[in-house]
C-alpha cells in the first residue's frame, strides 16, 4: 500500500502486546466530528466533538481495543499531551481534550488483555508524519471479523489505511476493523474475509441471518456475540471544513464501513467513525465526502489485506 497522506501537524502511533493494542492520532487541535452507530458503543469524550457544543478542536483520537478495560489508554494520551503543555489551557492548567472509541478483542479464555495508560502513553510517544506501520499493530492487534458462527469460524483482520485525493485536497482513512459480519471488496462484491464454513470457505453472514444454510446456528450464535464487535476509524482531510460538517463528514464515513462490511451497525457491533480537518484548503464539500466513505472503504479492504 502507498504511504498515506495526514493533514499538516496530525501524527499517528501504534503500541500494542501480543493480544492487543493502541491507535493514537495526534492532531495539533484539528476541528473535529465524530458519528456513532450500532448498538454497542464504547467511546470517551464523544459528546464534546457534536456540532452542537462549544468546544471546536481536539487534541487526540484515540482508537483502542480492550472493550471498556481500553478506555484506560486515553489517560496516558493524556498524560503525554500535559507533559507537552499540549490542551485547553485553564489557569496555568492545561486538560488535553482527548476523544476515544474502542473495540472488542477479549479473545484469550480465562484471561484479561486490555490496553492500559503505560500503552496509550507510549502510542502518543511513537506519534509520526511518516511511515506509519498498518496491519496487526495498535488497535488492530486483535481485531477479527466473521463471527456470526462464533470465534473458530472467524478470520483475522487488523488496522487499514487508504488515502484519496483530488488535486490538492486529500481525504485520509484509518480504520480497525473488528466486525461482526464479513469484509467484501466494493468493487467486486467478493468477500475478502469472513465467517467461514467447515471447509474453510466463505459462508456469508447476510445469507446465515436470512435464511441460508447456516441460519439455525447463526441464530444461536447471534445470542452470545452482543457488543463483542465493532469498527472503529477516523478520517482526516486537508481541506478547511468547520465543525458542522466535519461531523458531516464523519458521518458519511459510515456510508464506506456500509460499501465494505456486510452486515454492519448491527446490535452486536459499536460501530464509531471520528473526523478530523487540520488543513486550509478550500473545496465543495460534496466532494470531500465523496473521498471518504471511499477511502473508508477502501482504508478497511486494506485492515485484511496486509499479511494480518
Amino acid at each position: 500500500m502507498d504511504e498515506i497522506l495526514l493533514p499538516d501537524g496530525i501524527k499517528i502511533g501504534h503500541a500494542q502486546d501480543d493480544y492487543t493494542g493502541v491507535t493514537c492520532i495526534l492532531t495539533e487541535r484539528a476541528v473535529g466530528g465524530v458519528s456513532v452507530r450500532g448498538g454497542a458503543p464504547g467511546t470517551r469524550e464523544t459528546d464534546m466533538l457534536r456540532a452542537d457544543k462549544s468546544q471546536g478542536h481536539v487534541d487526540a483520537i484515540v482508537l483502542s481495543g480492550g472493550s471498556a478495560y481500553g478506555l484506560e489508554a486515553a489517560c496516558g494520551v493524556v498524560e503525554y499531551l500535559k507533559g507537552k503543555g499540549v490542551g485547553f489551557a485553564v489557569g496555568d492548567k492545561v486538560v488535553p481534550l482527548v476523544a476515544q472509541a474502542i473495540l472488542f478483542d477479549l479473545n484469550t479464555p480465562g484471561e484479561y488483555h486490555y490496553p492500559d495508560k503505560n500503552m496509550g502513553y507510549l502510542a502518543a510517544k511513537n506519534a509520526k508524519a511518516h511511515g506509519v506501520a498498518f496491519g496487526n499493530v495498535g488497535a488492530g492487534r486483535g481485531a477479527t471479523v466473521g463471527k456470526i458462527l462464533g470465534p473458530a469460524c472467524m478470520s483475522k483482520s487488523g488496522i487499514g489505511a487508504a488515502t484519496l485525493k483530488f488535486n490538492d485536497v486529500f481525504v485520509t482513512a484509518v480504520v480497525a476493523v473488528n466486525a461482526l459480519g464479513d469484509v467484501y471488496d466494493h468493487r467486486t462484491g467478493k468477500i475478502l474475509a469472513g465467517a467461514k464454513g467447515p471447509d474453510g470457505s466463505f459462508i456469508n453472514t447476510v445469507e446465515c441471518l436470512t435464511g441460508g444454510i447456516f441460519a439455525a446456528q447463526a441464530a444461536a450464535a447471534m445470542q452470545k456475540a452482543s457488543g463483542t464487535n465493532t469498527t472503529i476509524g477516523c478520517v482526516m482531510t486537508n481541506a478547511k471544513l468547520d465543525k458542522a460538517h466535519v461531523n458531516k463528514l464523519a458521518a458519511v464515513a459510515h456510508d464506506g464501513l456500509a460499501m465494505s462490511i456486510r452486515p454492519v451497525h448491527t446490535d452486536a457491533d459499536g460501530d464509531t467513525m471520528f473526523a478530523l480537518s487540520g488543513g486550509d484548503k478550500v473545496i465543495d464539500y460534496s466532494i470531500v465526502a465523496a473521498l471518504a466513505a471511499e477511502a473508508t472503504a477502501f482504508a478497511i479492504e486494506n485492515s485484511v489485506g496486509q499479511g494480518t
